[in-house]
Order: structure tokens, then C-alpha cells, then sequence
């Protein structure tokens, strides 16, 4: 009885040793075709980039995209991202809205919303707050439809989705961005020429296959007035010397005489004035601060002359009424100069904005309150 239960043991041990051999094999063989996939896939892939566990359960003929783990760290990418967030951080500050990281703070539409909001000021019919992924897939559609429709007629590719926003793909994030930012002339300078690569994986017949794409973000945004300031400093003074003497042509009708750009354009007074004289018309005293004191009341004043500059056909400027008023010498040379090289714009007639009263040149002697007689013809 010991040797038959013996052997019936050693035949048990057998048949289990046999059956861990074979998954052992199994799992050699696995592994081998994996290392294969890898191996043939391999030499296509960037160097640090990794095949994530995700990607083997794409079905046929899906693909992903990621950006490619150098390009995120490439200093004029990061410059990009920079000065994005800060703007929207600019423009949502009275949302009391914070942007830290744009992959986690923009995928689920809520910021985009308010974004587009503000630079189109068009409301959109979307829930204030969505927790659920449909719901804030469903306020993406809405988001990104508006933004297209105003986008698409000025030529914009669209390089964006609802699904690649919604999964936190930072190209796409950055060129809806940039988009919105150059059509709505942001008072901001994007790096120039930024370009990154980014990696596209796609199954094929079972077999992820790799390919690597370059996406340009930028190109150049710099303006005539720029080269001049940037590449040629030595002209700089003759560049204030040429605008000083424009802007007083037509301030000595009021008597009164500018000799630094920086300091007696700060308060915004004299921008408004100057509007006035350029487009033949008298602006209200009340849509302004004659005496302005603190910096909110010359941020008013400012803001209120680059309004009257896109009523009068003018793009936006791209400096902010803040850095005007913080005697920033490059913004208010960059306003005056877009007055400067568009004066024929400004002189040909032009319909008045609802703010503005056309009234006889002799009710300019209003400038007496504060700048003392002013002779009229």
C-alpha cells in the first residue's frame, strides 16, 4: 500500500511539475513576442519615450498622440505655456479664477468658457459647474463650437477636439490658445517659431506602429515697430523724436506741447485727447477722468482710449492700459506708433460711436480746467 500511494504521489508531483513547465513556457513565449513587438517598434520611438500600458488595448486602427517627453522641457515651449496661463490669469482676474497647469485646469471647459466669454463677450447657455465626463464633454462641445465658429471664417485650422482637450493633450490645449490669443489681438508677445514633437501611436493589425510628427505652435508675431525696437536700438530715438513731433501737430491745436512720451501719456488724457483731434470729434467729460489721481482712475482712461481706437477701425493695441500706465516706455511707443502709421485710416470719415458728440472746435477750450488758456481759431 506505501509503494502504490508512492508512486500515485510521484505521478501527482509529475503531472504538476509538467503543467508549471508548460506556463513557464507559455510565459517565456509571451514575453519573447512582446520583446519582438518592442524591438521592431523601438527604433521609431524618440529616446525617453515609453509605450504605455494603455496603448497595447487600443482598438484596430486607434491611435494616441503625446507629446514627446523633450519637448515639454524645451525652454521656448515652456516660455509658451508661460505666458499663456499668465494671460488667462490677466483676463480672469476679475473671475477671481487662478490657472496653475493647463492640462489639469483647462480639460473640462470651465476656464474656456469663462475665457471665451470674456474676449468675445458673447454668454454661452452651458452649466456653470460639471463634475460628471459627460457633463464636461457636453459644455467642451458648446465651448469649442463657438470658439470654431468665430475662428473658422479667418482661416484658423482647427487643431483641437473635445476629446483631445478632455484627455488633457497640452498641444492641443496650447494651440486653441494661441489661436484665441492672436485673434483677439491679446496685449501679450508669444515666443516666436515654437515648435514641438509630439508622438502618434496607432494599432495596426494587432502591432502598434509609431511615428514622430513635428507641430509648429508659432511662427512670428513681430510687427514693424517691433524689428525697429529689437533689431535696430540705435533708431530708437529717432522713433520717439518722429512721434513726438506727430503728436504735438495736433496737441498744439489745444496749446499744449508733449516733450516725454512715457510720463505725459500715462494718465490717458492726453491719448484721449489725442483721438479726439485725429477723428474730428469732442469726447464727453464724463467718459473720462480730467484729473485722474489714483491708478485705477488712469487705467480707466487708457482703456478708454484704446476703445475709442477700435471704434475708429483700429485693432487693439497690443500693450495693456497697466503697462501705459506704468510708464512703460515700449507699450506707449508701440500705441502711438500704430496711431502714427494708421493716421490716414484715422483721417478718412468714419461713423461717431454712441459715446461721442460731434460739437464746434471752440467747446475745446474745456482743456482751460486743467491746462490753463487755450487759444481756438
Amino acid at each position: 500500500m506505501q509503494s502504490s500511494k508512492m508512486k500515485k504521489d510521484e505521478s501527482f508531483l509529475g503531472k504538476l511539475g509538467g503543467s508549471l513547465a508548460r506556463k513557464k513556457k507559455n510565459k517565456e513565449v509571451s514575453d519573447l513576442h512582446e520583446e519582438g513587438k518592442n524591438a521592431i517598434n523601438a527604433p521609431l520611438l524618440p529616446s525617453g519615450t515609453e509605450i504605455h500600458p494603455e496603448d497595447a488595448l487600443l482598438e484596430e486602427n486607434a491611435e494616441r498622440i503625446m507629446l514627446d517627453p523633450s519637448s515639454h522641457e524645451n525652454p521656448k515651449f515652456k516660455d509658451l505655456v508661460k505666458t499663456l496661463t499668465e494671460w488667462i490669469n490677466s483676463e480672469l482676474e476679475e473671475e477671481r479664477i487662478i490657472v496653475k497647469d493647463l492640462e489639469e485646469d483647462c480639460y473640462d471647459g470651465q476656464v474656456l468658457q469663462k475665457l471665451f466669454e470674456k474676449l468675445s463677450g458673447r454668454k454661452l447657455n452651458v452649466a456653470e459647474v460639471t463634475q460628471s465626463e459627460i457633463g464636461q464633454k457636453q459644455k467642451l462641445q458648446t465651448v469649442l463650437e463657438a470658439v470654431n465658429s468665430v475662428l473658422r471664417p479667418h482661416g484658423w485650422t482647427v487643431e483641437w477636439s473635445v476629446e483631445s482637450i478632455h484627455s488633457k493633450y497640452l498641444v492641443s490645449i496650447v494651440y486653441l490658445l494661441v489661436a484665441l490669443a492672436m485673434h483677439f489681438q491679446a496685449a501679450i508677445r508669444l515666443p516666436e517659431h515654437v515648435s514641438v514633437q509630439v508622438v502618434v501611436v496607432k494599432k495596426l493589425e494587432g502591432i502598434l506602429q509609431t511615428a514622430v510628427l513635428t507641430k509648429e505652435l508659432t511662427t512670428t508675431t513681430e510687427d514693424a515697430f517691433d524689428t525697429l525696437l529689437d533689431h535696430a536700438p540705435d533708431k530708437l530715438n529717432v522713433v520717439k523724436s518722429s512721434l513726438i513731433t506727430f503728436v504735438n501737430k495736433h496737441l498744439n491745436k489745444l496749446n499744449l506741447e508733449v516733450t516725454e512720451l512715457e510720463s505725459q501719456f500715462a494718465d490717458g488724457v492726453y491719448l484721449i485727447l489725442l483721438m479726439g483731434l485725429l477723428e474730428d470729434y469732442f469726447v464727453p467729460l464724463y467718459n473720462f477722468f480730467l484729473t485722474p489721481e489714483s491708478f485705477e482712475q488712469k487705467v480707466h482712461n487708457v482703456a478708454f482710449a484704446f476703445e475709442l481706437m477700435q471704434d475708429g477701425g483700429l485693432m487693439k493695441p497690443k500693450a495693456r492700459p497697466e503697462d501705459v500706465v506704468n510708464l512703460n516706455l515700449k507699450a506707449t511707443l508701440r500705441v502711438l506708433y500704430n496711431l502714427f502709421t494708421n493716421t490716414k485710416t484715422l483721417n478718412e470719415p468714419l461713423s461717431f460711436s454712441p459715446v461721442l458728440t460731434p460739437v464746434p472746435e471752440s467747446i475745446l477750450t474745456f482743456t482751460s480746467e486743467r491746462f490753463g488758456r487755450v487759444e481756438t481759431d
